[in-house]
């Protein structure tokens, strides 16, 4: 296993992380199983663990917590998050000091332990002045709750003006970013990526296998069974007859024959992909079953040469995204239709 600064913090994190997304009820509800991927990735040389509270409504966070109980905690990297509703009521999401505050004990309760290495706000929160934010993870760090802290799936911008708050008021910032990267979805090369190397952050990226388009297990001209597994979740994303869909499942027929020169399997390919960018500290690998880890870690020393990564990028440019790659956020101004149309009663004004 490879190891790398991250960012400047200091930590050293293996090249893998181990996500946790799929552990609990929306994945594998197996706990046990759950605790053996874990400790079977600790074992094979994985130092860096992610979890969300959000995550099966906290059961990951649990499960993480009894694989983690005992001398272990103390050689593990430990990261979470903070941002997404959290039971039903007003005032148990976004990124107010108020929340902040409660889900990080909630987390700790979870996790059975006393401090996060890494705590990371999942998503921006447009009703929340980024000060606010900053001020009360700072606090936490002074606490001895959190070591660190980051971002996760930031717009560039709001990266930058991140920065630029925290040096205008002198309070801490973001060390860390955790953006979806993959063959498929290249769009954060473009600002992100750069913005996260002038500022010196960590980069962990998550989304590797495009979720499941870069397993091999869809294949153009295979049937798509959309009741079952992911698809059942998202039907319209793996249905081929969406235009989307189907460009992706062209991209993968070019990725799975340079895999097969390459005398690799399409899944390593992918996973190597990110770890080639300069920017990128580790990319997380997230195993709903312990066959998946072992897969995963099979490809763990696969390095890409250039000529490898002209190939790939002569089939996906680099910057390119053949698909939106972040289902479950979208800014407020595409979203909210009084951001992006002027009223009537403006039309009429500007009119006059």
């Amino acid at each position: 296993m490879r190891y790398r600064t991250l960012g400047g913090t200091g930590i050293e994190v293996s090249a893998y992380c181990l996500g946790t997304m799929m552990f609990g009820a929306v994945g594998n509800p197996d706990h046990g199983e759950g605790v053996r991927i874990i400790h079977a990735a600790l074992e094979a040389g994985i130092n860096f663990v992610d979890t969300a509270d959000m995550y099966s409504a906290g059961e990951s966070e649990e499960i993480v917590g009894e694989a983690l109980r005992g001398p272990r905690r103390d050689d593990v990297v430990l990261a979470t998050k903070v941002h997404f509703p959290m039971g039903e009521g007003r005032g148990r999401s976004g990124n107010s000091r108020r929340w902040i505050i409660r889900a990080v004990e909630e987390s700790l309760r979870r996790l059975g332990t006393e401090w996060i290495d890494l705590y990371q706000v999942h998503r921006p929160d447009h009703t929340t002045d980024i000060e606010e934010t900053l001020a009360a993870l700072g606090d936490l760090v002074r606490a001895g709750k959190i070591r660190a802290f980051g971002c996760s799936t930031f717009p560039a911008e709001e990266i930058a003006e991140a920065h630029h708050v925290a040096e205008r008021r002198a309070l801490p910032r973001f060390r860390t970013e955790q953006p979806p990267y993959s063959i498929l979805a290249r769009g954060i090369e473009t600002s992100v990526l750069p913005v996260c190397r002038r500022y010196g952050m960590g980069v962990l990226t998550w989304g590797p296998l495009a979720s499941g388009f870069l397993t091999g297990k869809y294949r153009a001209g295979r049937t798509v069974d959309l009741t079952a597994g992911r698809a059942r979740l998202n039907p319209e994303r793996f249905d081929p007859r969406e235009p989307v869909t189907a460009a992706k499942l062209e991209v993968v027929e070019h990725l799975a024959g340079l895999a097969d020169e390459l005398g690799c399997t399409l899944p390593e390919l992918a996973t190597a992909f990110p770890l080639a960018h300069p920017a990128v500290t580790s990319v997380i690998i997230g195993p709903r079953t312990m066959e998946q880890l072992q897969r995963a870690l099979r490809g763990a020393a696969l390095e890409l040469d250039d000529a490898a990564l002209n190939r790939i990028d002569a089939i996906v440019p680099p910057g390119t995204n053949v698909y939106h790659p972040d289902g479950a956020w979208r800014p407020p101004s595409l979203t909210d239709v009084r951001a992006r149309r002027r009223t009537s009663g403006e039309r009429a004004a500007a009119s006059a």
